[in-house]
C-alpha cells in the first residue's frame, strides 16, 4: 500500500535514499532488472526510481571519481540547518551545508563522530518515500559502528522520539562493524531493501553483474544478505521474519 503522501515523516525517520554512481544508465539496468523499478528524469541530471508509480529512490551521477560509489540514507527533519548545527555540537561533521534542491526541499550531508555519512532532508515538494516496507523498496537501515553505545547516545540525542519515543517504530538499527564486516571496515550506513526471498534475489544480483559481500544471515529483524551492485555500491536485501 502506498504511503500517505500528505503525511510528513517525523524527525529522525529514514525518508529517502540515493545512490551516487559512475554510470546512471548502468544503474537503471541493474536496479530495473533487480526490483522492477521504472525511472524518470529528476533534478540535476539524477533519475527517480518508481515502484508502482511511487518514488522509492534516486540514482545520481557521481561527479567526482574520488568519491565512493555508495547508497546514502536521508533522515527527515523540519529544519535541516538546525539539525546540522546539532550534529556539529554533538561531535559530528557537516560535509555539505544545507542546500535547497529546486522546489523539492533542503538537503545536507553530515557525519557522526565516527565518520559515518548520512543525509538530512527537510521536505517541501518532495516528502520522501512514496512506498516503503514492500518488496523492492526501503525496509531498514543499519549503522555499522565501532561503538554501539556511543552511537546510541549520539543518535538518541538527535532523534530520540523516532528511536525511543512511546510511539517509535524505528527503521534504524546499530551494530558492531565486526558483526558482519572485517574489523578494519570504516563505520557506515547500509540501506536494506525488502525482498520476498533473500536467496533468490542474490542469484539475480549475481546474474546482473553484482556480487555477494555477506551471504544470508539471521538478525532480529529478518534474514539479511549484503551485496554490491554492478558498480560497487553496497546494499542489503532483507527477508522479513514471518509471523
Amino acid at each position: 500500500m502506498a504511503e500517505n503522501r500528505a503525511s510528513a515523516y517525523g524527525e529522525g525517520v529514514p525518508c529517502w535514499m540515493d545512490a551516487q554512481l559512475p554510470d546512471v544508465e548502468a544503474g537503471k539496468r541493474f536496479y530495473g532488472g533487480l526490483f522492477g523499478w521504472t525511472f524518470e528524469e529528476a533534478y540535476g541530471g539524477s533519475v527517480w526510481a518508481r515502484q508502482d508509480g511511487e518514488p522509492v529512490a534516486a540514482l545520481a551521477h557521481k561527479t567526482d571519481g574520488r568519491m565512493p560509489t555508495v547508497w546514502t540514507v536521508y533522515f527527515a527533519t523540519p529544519d535541516a540547518e538546525a539539525l546540522a548545527d546539532r550534529v556539529w555540537a554533538a561531535g559530528g561533521q557537516v560535509v555539505t551545508a544545507p542546500l535547497p534542491v529546486a522546489e523539492l526541499g533542503t538537503t545536507a550531508l553530515v557525519t557522526d563522530p565516527e565518520g559515518a555519512v548520512f543525509g538530512l532532508w527537510e521536505p517541501s515538494g518532495h516528502p520522501g518515500f512514496g512506498r516503503r516496507h514492500e518488496p523492492g523498496t526501503f525496509a531498514w537501515v543499519e549503522l555499522y559502528t565501532r561503538d554501539t553505545e556511543a552511537a546510541n547516545d549520539f543518535y538518541g540525542g538527535l532523534f530520540h522520539d523516532a528511536l525511543f519515543g512511546p510511539d517509535a517504530k524505528p527503521d534504524f538499527g546499530r551494530a558492531a562493524v565486526s558483526d558482519v564486516f572485517p574489523a578494519e571496515m570504516p563505520p557506515h550506513f547500509l540501506v536494506h531493501f525488502a525482498v520476498e526471498d533473500c536467496a533468490a534475489v542474490i542469484g539475480v544480483v549475481q546474474r546482473l553483474g553484482g556480487r555477494v559481500q555477506a551471504p544470508p544471515f539471521e538478525t532480529s529483524y529478518g534474514k539479511v544478505a549484503v551485496v554490491t551492485d554492478n558498480q560497487g555500491a553496497s546494499f542489503a536485501v532483507l527477508e522479513r521474519l514471518q509471523g
